[in-house]
């Protein structure tokens, strides 16, 4: 059988980047100003920081206005509350996005509660949740968004596959199952306490792994031919080297797989463009304009 289809996460988020920028450019005509992301960061964690440093560039290039707070790691949550109120109330701001982790002596489901759910890019507020899950138009969380437009690149349609999502994460897993089975897909959300997942895993025409575990779905947990979005990101040593991983041990799979993402390059790129995506869809909804296709 031959290798699978790399799928390419950088040229397909250039796509979506492209479209972005069109309807930016399309919004700042329309209202006189550019679609506008408040980025939230509050102490100094390396990787939010390399995070918000590439959200912001992509803004930039993307003609999208970005207001940045950087906030001291012993920033209280009130001092917190405070600066997404501001946001809240700033009508050049159509996007908030607070990036995580926080300093412990922050309540993330508060924060998140309190960002205008029309401006919540990240898709993480309840409001935005619970309209997902009944199927009412909403900000979709960023990564699970990803997954779905790059299992739709394989798949013109997603109605009828069966699909595997394992791991149960409310920042992945469960609102992936959400838009999955908005598409018609047969969706099942293993995790690490499934029985026979290795199993459970071999059903699968679309596999999403997203457990945080280096390498720990095998090549023969996959169904010849399938479709594997490995969203895992897991920094490994081994003989004295550091290496990124994902959840998916990728040189078996891909000799198995129809098609699978790359770690580095798959879900990642595509994750930074959707958040884009979903700044310009609030910017238009915040001004009563036609929702945008991206």
């Amino acid at each position: 059988m031959a290798e699978a289809i790399l799928l390419n996460g950088v040229a397909l988020a250039a796509d979506v980047k492209e479209a972005v920028a069109e309807r930016a450019a399309a919004f700042t005509v329309a209202t006189h100003r550019r679609p506008g992301l408040g980025v939230v960061l509050v102490g100094e964690n390396p990787a939010s920081q390399v995070y918000v440093r590439s959200k912001l560039k992509l803004a930039r290039e993307l003609g999208v206005h970005s207001v940045e707070h950087r906030l001291d790691a012993g920033t209280s949550q009130a001092g917190l509350l405070e600066v997404i109120a501001a946001l809240n109330a700033d009508g050049s701001v159509d996007g908030i996005l607070v990036q995580l982790p926080l300093p412990p002596q922050i309540d993330p489901h508060r924060v998140i509660a309190a960002i205008d759910p029309a401006k919540d890019v990240d898709g993480f507020h309840p409001l935005n949740v619970g309209r997902i899950a009944i199927g009412l138009p909403a900000l979709a969380p960023c990564t699970p968004l990803a997954c779905t437009v790059l299992a739709n690149s394989v798949h013109a349609s997603l109605a009828g596959l069966e699909a595997v999502v394992i791991g149960r994460s409310t920042i992945v897993g469960k609102p992936l199952a959400q838009l999955l089975i908005a598409a018609s897909a047969t969706v099942t959300v293993a995790h690490s306490k499934t029985r026979d997942l290795p199993a459970v895993s071999r059903r699968s025409d679309l596999m999403f792994a997203a457990i945080g575990r280096p390498e720990f779905v095998r090549g023969d947990w996959i169904k010849p031919g399938a479709t594997v979005i490995d969203v895992g990101i897991n920094r490994v040593t081994s003989d004295g080297k550091h290496r990124i991983v994902g959840d998916v041990a990728f040189a078996e799979a891909r000799l198995v797989a129809g098609a699978i993402t790359p770690v580095p390059g798959g879900v990642g790129p595509m994750t930074i463009a959707c958040l884009l995506a979903n700044t310009v869809r609030a910017a238009y909804a915040l001004a009563g304009l036609p929702a945008p296709a991206l």
